[in-house]
Parts: C-alpha cells; structure tokens; sequence
C-alpha cells in the first residue's frame, strides 16, 4: 500500500494555512460592519436591507457556480456571516426618531421581555423609567411626564394594570405588549381618550435585538401620533405588520395556542409513555431531532407564561375541541383500515397549502441539514 502520509501532511498543512486566512478575513470583515452600523446610527438607517441581502446572495451564488463551488455552501456561510454582521452592527447605538419625547414608561421593565424594550429605547437616547409592582406609590409623578407608557407585564395582569392608567398625560401614547389584542386594546381605550396601539412582539426573551423580527400592531385610536414608535421599531430592524385586533386573536390561536397546546400534550403523552428520551434522539432523523427540540425547548420555559397565553380566551378552548375532533376523525379512518379516506385529505390538505407546500419543503431542507450538524 502506497505511504500517503507526506502528501496527506502537505495538503493538510495547506487547508490549515486556508483556514487561518479564512479566520483573519472574517475578523476584518467584522470591524467593517461594525463601521457600517455605526454610520448607520448617525442617520438611522434600518440595520437589515433586505435588497442589499437579496443581492448580495445572488451575485455569490452565481460567482460560486462559475468557479465550480456549491452555491448551497456559499449561501450557507455567507447568512452566517451576514448573521454575525447584523450582531455586530447592532452593538451600536441607534437614532433616536422622537426627540420631543419626554419620558417612556415600561411597565414591567424588569421582566424579561420588558427589559428587550428598555435596553433598546435607552441605546436610542431616550429617557426611560421603569415601573414595578412596588413602585406604584411614587409611580403618578412618574406618569404625568410619560410621552410613552408600555405594558409589559403577564398576560393575567394587564387589566389590572391598564386600569390603574386613567390619569396619562393627553398626548401620551398608551401600548400593550401582550399576545392577545382585543381585550387588552378595549381596557386601553376605556382608561386613556389619547393615543392606543396594541403590540404584539413575535419574538421570545432570548433575542440579542430586533433584527428581522416582527412586531404585529393592532391600531386603537390616533395612528398619527404613534407613527414614530413604529418608525423607531424599524430603525431597530424590525419587520411591522399591521393587522386587525380580531384578525390577530383569531390567528394567534392557530399559530400559539393550539401549536402549543398540542406541544404540551405530546411532551405530556411521552412521559406518560415512559419514553427514553435519549434513545429518541440517538435514533431520530434530523427532522424528529428538529421537534424533539422544539417540544424540549418549550418544556425549559416558564409553565405560567404558557398557561397564561392557552388560558387567556375562552374561545380558544372551541378551537381546541375542534383540532381534538379533528385528530379523532382521522383516528378512525387508521382504526378502520381505510386508507383510501386518509389519502384523499392528505391530498386535500396538499392542495390547501399550494405552493406553500414547496416552498416549505425547500425551506426545511437547509433546517435539517443544520440539525443534522448538531449531532
């Protein structure tokens, strides 16, 4: 058998040398972010340019192809980079859009979605203070300067605490950050004749910043007055969607509670099970180690803030009998063998979802590949 072992050194010796180059380019390339994002700040321009991405992506993938290099890859590392390019621009500061803005109010800022707001508005030049459950003795002096006062407390407690808000200033907008919108936009408008906007942050409390995150807004009374709160989410990177109060109850109970609740009930149905868990990941696919992690990572969170959001609308309990119905239904066609009626609603359903269905399929192609680097 032919010795290897010189050649073998020499070209490894060679993708060491590569690497070590590939590592310095990153560091310089990062310092050049960072100046970007800090000429960005001075005019507050948004940190994400999805044209700039869409471009940038393209030219590579097609610079890839003509030097023979898979595009995939390339793509792969350059959203990567991109990635750590938003992270590091976003260790800036920000412009601040409003600067007759007297005061901003969280309530709730100690918490820790709250917080995200106050580190966010306090990076933007803005004077912010924080109301806690033992602050409200001192917290009227507080209030009567507040241009912005946000709610940010449990789902449970925002009624509580909206109706405790009956004496804001007139021209000081009044916002909520829970997930559901109708109730809390009507004790808002009940309490406050100025400015109301409800807000639905679409982004847990682990977020580094808002980049390519999206804030749903539900409008309530004076949309002129709040259009530089939205302006400044923008500057932070987020994505805006306006949507009606109803609209968003009613498609939150889709895409949260009922999406958590069976989450809850299949992590509850293994253990009840006696699943071994780490048999289920040493066989799983990397699709199944995908929602073993998911049903994991809801069970590491806080049992209440869950409980809040499934409990919240009654409403959504006829969902949920629905979904159970549903499940039964098709139950009974595995029960009775008749597969022929579990296809045509596969079928159905695939019609249903359109181009959606392949879109998400490519989609979820490069989600697996990166679960798969996990192992």
């Amino acid at each position: 058998m032919k010795d290897i072992s010189q050649d073998l050194a020499k070209y490894r010796n060679k993708i060491d040398q590569l690497d070590s180059e590939l590592v310095e380019l990153l560091a310089k390339r990062r310092k050049i972010t960072t100046k970007i994002g800090a000429l960005k700040s001075e005019v507050g321009m948004p940190i994400y340019a999805p044209e700039r991405e869409a471009s940038l992506l393209s030219e590579r993938r097609s610079q890839a192809e003509d030097k023979g290099v898979n595009p995939e890859l390339i793509e792969d590392i350059l959203r990567r980079m991109m990635r750590d390019s938003y992270s590091s621009q976003d260790e800036s500061g920000y412009r601040c859009v409003n600067s007759k803005c007297n005061e901003v109010i969280i309530i709730g800022g100690q918490g820790q979605l709250g917080g995200i707001f106050v580190d966010l508005f306090k990076r933007s030049g803005y004077s912010v203070h924080i109301i806690e459950k033992d602050d409200w003795d001192y917290s009227e002096q507080i209030l009567a300067k507040a241009s912005l006062v946000v709610v940010a407390v449990p789902i449970r407690l925002t009624a509580m605490v909206i109706q405790r808000l009956s004496s804001l200033p007139d021209n000081c907008i009044l916002a909520d950050v829970t997930s559901i919108k109708e109730s809390p936009l009507y004790e808002m408008m009940k309490v406050h004749s100025g400015p109301v906007v409800g807000l639905h942050p679409m982004f847990g409390p682990d977020v580094s910043g808002l980049i390519k995150q999206t804030i749903i807004i539900c409008e309530g009374r004076g949309e002129s007055d709040y259009q530089w709160l939205l302006e400044q989410f923008k500057v932070w990177g987020a994505t805006v969607y306006p949507v009606s109060a109803f609209e968003h109850d009613k498609a939150m109970a889709m895409v949260q509670v009922m999406r958590h609740f069976s989450t809850i009930a299949y992590g509850y149905h293994l253990m009840t099970e006696g699943a071994d868990l780490q048999q289920l990941v040493d066989m799983s696919s990397p699709i199944y180690r995908l929602e073993l992690i998911m049903v994991g990572r809801l069970f590491a969170q806080d049992p209440v803030l869950y409980s809040d959001i499934i409990f919240a609308n009654s409403d959504n309990v006829a969902m949920m009998k629905r979904f159970a119905y549903r499940f039964l239904e098709l139950l009974e066609d595995v029960e009775t063998g008749d597969k022929q009626a579990f296809v045509s609603m596969f079928e159905q359903v695939a019609d249903w979802f359109g181009d959606y269905a392949d879109i998400f399929l490519a989609e979820s192609k490069t989600m697996l590949l990166k679960a798969n680097e996990i192992k």
